[in-house]
């Protein structure tokens, strides 16, 4: 098996890094938190001191991190990747980023001999815990081609969409999709709350219609519960939605709904709730509504 390179052990990257130990791949990680990286070296992997010595000691170096500047530092910068990495390496960058700036990552490494697959995923914390994210690929297929086995101890799916950047557009056509369907949802919900309907009813009610999802179900039961613990933080998809009317802009394409997902976003940022769960942007429309989603047994036994 290759030696992996792992960089970035946050919310996602830690569980996706151990389902690759426990796989049996043989790891280097590296992180600003000391404690992370323990806890991966407790479960077998090894410590690197650097993103550049993670890289030297590796075959394939995965990236998971936060946004476009971060990956830049990371991979471009003094200590970075492209210090240490071999040429016929390869780096698979896993964070969700401008396509604009994946291109610019891919074609840094190229001009070291090294190859990059730009590879967001999609499906959060627990998906990530189970290995069962969605993966969406931009690269040549020969890059491609060797490292889907890695990928595919990490995710249920794995597509290779196009060229370099590609990944990352598939991934904010995802966020896209993802944040209009939590509003919408979050609307519906108040709407509910409001007639005087038990939300947990209406969720049971509609979720096995053509208004069912994976989104409905992952996201409906923590607003009725009131758990916003992060799968996915507020933060990041209003990252990610930014990234994406940015590109809209770029190619002269309109996107109100997402514009319109990205204002309550903002708003939430802003009011302090940027660390939440995503499906906390119920609770903006909740405000203005002046009523809370919530199971009516657990309201009374409030």
């Amino acid at each position: 098996m290759a030696q992996i390179g792992f960089i970035g052990l946050g919310i996602m990257g830690k569980p996706m890094a151990r389902n690759l130990v426990k796989a049996g791949h043989s790891l280097v990680v590296c992180d600003l938190s000391k404690d992370r990286v323990a806890e991966l070296v407790a479960d077998g992997a090894k410590a690197a001191e650097s993103a550049s010595d993670a890289a030297s000691r590796s075959d394939v170096i995965i990236t998971m991190l936060p946004d476009g500047p971060d990956v830049e530092k990371c991979v471009l910068g003094p200590g970075g990747v492209l210090e240490g990495a071999r040429a016929g390496s390869i780096v698979v960058d896993m964070s969700s980023i401008s396509p604009v700036v994946a291109q610019k990552v891919g074609a840094a490494c190229a001009a070291r001999g090294v190859a990059f697959v730009d590879a967001p995923v999609s499906g959060g914390e627990p998906k990530a815990i189970d290995g069962t994210l969605a993966i969406m690929c931009g690269g040549a297929q020969q890059d491609f081609d060797r490292v889907l086995p890695i990928l595919q101890k990490m995710g249920a799916t794995v597509t290779l969409t196009g060229a370099i950047g590609a990944g990352n557009v598939t991934k904010l056509a995802n966020q896209i999709m993802v944040a209009c369907n939590i509003a919408a949802m979050g609307e519906a919900l108040v709407l509910a709350t409001r007639a005087g309907l038990d939300p947990e009813v209406v969720f049971n009610a509609v979720k096995g219609g053509l208004a069912g999802s994976t989104v409905l179900n992952a996201k409906a039961p923590m607003v009725i519960s009131g758990n916003f613990q992060p799968g996915f933080r507020i933060n990041l998809h209003q990252k990610d939605l930014r990234n994406a009317l940015q590109a809209a802009e770029a190619m002269k394409v309109d996107l109100p709904f997402t514009s319109k997902a990205q204002e309550i976003l903002t708003a939430l940022v802003n009011d302090g709730k940027g660390n939440l769960d995503h499906s906390a942007m119920v609770t903006h429309i909740e405000k203005k509504a002046g009523v809370e989603v919530r199971k009516r047994t657990a309201a009374k036994a409030g």
